[in-house]
């Protein structure tokens, strides 16, 4: 068998060791399961997190890098759009990579290549080339996304694939409550060109880190051994399927719906109701905690107990009330409401995406078994194209009103909801999942 900490031996409970090979029983090995377990949902929640750290905490530093750079605020948020596009590719290309040579290499490679691209944006001198080391850094980080999200459906099926997805948006989530933090705090001793240079840190320790604790998930023999031609078949077969494409494309929008709050906050919060950049961090990360609290509420307490699409049109529903109600509160149809009903409605939203983003991924991934990282690249690749569209369309009047943030979330969120009620159809399923 493959090097594997961990096996689908553990999916059924039965305890191995580093080589695959099934270990003694008894409490020993039952302990050493659980701590290989654990060790490998951090690592998988530490590559989960790599995309929202490399966002988030470049946030506070939008506003000054149009200054430095002498660029418009429109142009500087194509740097987001360029590292969404990246990660969006680049997950089409590692996802079939996965399937054929397994999960190891691949996401090894990525590594490598995130933490040379990073180093580079330190050095940037004008905005052109940051919108291309992003594109390069969205690329190979795309390959952490895919594959993490493969690895869990290699270990895991059904209810105890949502409850994982969930317990990775737990630790994942911690990254968008730190990243604005620290981000800003690293501008009170250097300029934006710092952040880059943490995150190059943070990058080398998750490639080791992956290196020595992440082992094989994908045995040889469940390996896709046709080339490009067979990978494309394969994603064509997933989109034919109507239902796996309505949760793919309702989790898409809904992922967009938080990409304009995302690319749109800084200058929202900091330009338009002059608030410092620790203050929008603090609010960002509050947001975010909220986001945490809903996902735990999803994966600890709902899945199991009302279905999962069940749950999905709740979080669905509250996401286009929010987005309405900010849509009313930005435009003045309540007059000069300040910043604190727009944060509270920036809230709501982003908390209900603690029961849409983890469920539309667990329904989406039940229904392919024997293409785990093309689905999860198919699925990645849609949220970051979609959200990679809606990010300059938030800045499209300029940064002097939240209106068309507001616009870009309703618009999404009405789509997600008709894309799952269109397509999915859950009423009509007799196996609705629990």
């Amino acid at each position: 068998m493959p090097e594997s900490g961990v096996s689908r031996a553990q999916h059924t409970h039965i305890p191995t060791d580093r080589t695959g090979i099934h270990a003694a029983t008894g409490p020993t090995a039952t302990a050493a399961a659980r701590r290989t377990g654990l060790l490998v949902t951090l690592v998988l929640g530490g590559l989960t997190a790599l995309p929202p750290l490399s966002m988030d905490m470049y946030l506070p530093a939008l506003p000054a890098v149009t200054d430095a750079l002498h660029a418009p605020a429109a142009t500087v948020q194509l740097t987001l759009t360029a590292c969404l596009g990246g990660m969006a590719l680049g997950q089409v290309v590692v996802g079939p990579m996965s399937d054929r040579w397994g999960r190891r290499r691949p996401l090894l490679l990525g590594m490598v290549v995130y933490v040379l691209a990073t180093a580079l944006c330190v050095f940037a001198p004008t905005t052109e080339l940051l919108i291309g080391f992003r594109l390069l850094q969205g690329l190979a980080g795309a390959a952490g996304i895919v594959i993490a999200r493969a690895v869990v459906r290699d270990m895991y099926d059904g209810v105890e694939m949502a409850r994982f997805f969930s317990t990775l948006m737990l630790i994942s989530g911690v990254a968008p409550v730190i990243a604005p933090l620290i981000g800003g705090q690293v501008l009170r001793f250097t300029d934006w060109r710092g952040i880059f240079a943490v995150l190059t840190v943070v990058g080398v320790l998750l490639t080791l880190v992956v290196w020595k604790w992440l082992h094989e998930t994908l045995p040889p023999e469940e390996r896709h051994t046709g080339g490009v031609g067979d990978a494309l078949r394969t994603m064509r077969g997933l989109l034919g399927d109507r239902t796996f494409t309505g949760y793919m494309v309702a989790g898409s929008l809904a992922f967009a719906a938080l990409f304009a709050y995302v690319s749109a906050s800084p200058f929202v919060v900091q330009e338009i109701y002059g608030a410092s950049p620790q203050t929008f961090s603090l609010l960002f990360g509050i947001n975010s905690i909220g986001l945490i609290i809903v996902g735990q509420i999803n994966g600890k307490i709902l899945v199991g107990r009302i279905s999962l699409d069940k749950a999905l049109g709740f979080g669905l529903g509250v996401i286009v009330l929010a987005a309405t109600a900010l849509l009313l509160m930005t435009s003045g149809t309540f007059g000069d409401v300040g910043l604190v009903p727009v944060a509270a409605g920036l809230f709501v939203l982003m908390s209900a995406m603690g029961l849409a983003m983890p469920n539309t991924n667990a329904l989406a991934l039940m229904r392919t078994k024997h293409a785990a990282g093309s689905a999860s690249a198919l699925l990645g690749t849609s949220s970051f194209l979609i959200g990679a569209i809606a990010s300059p369309l938030v800045g499209i009047a300029g940064d002097a009103t939240a209106v068309p943030m507001a616009v870009v979330q309703l618009v999404c969120a009405v789509g997600a909801m008709a894309c799952f009620l269109g397509l999915c159809r859950p009423w009509q399923r007799g196996d609705a999942r629990a």
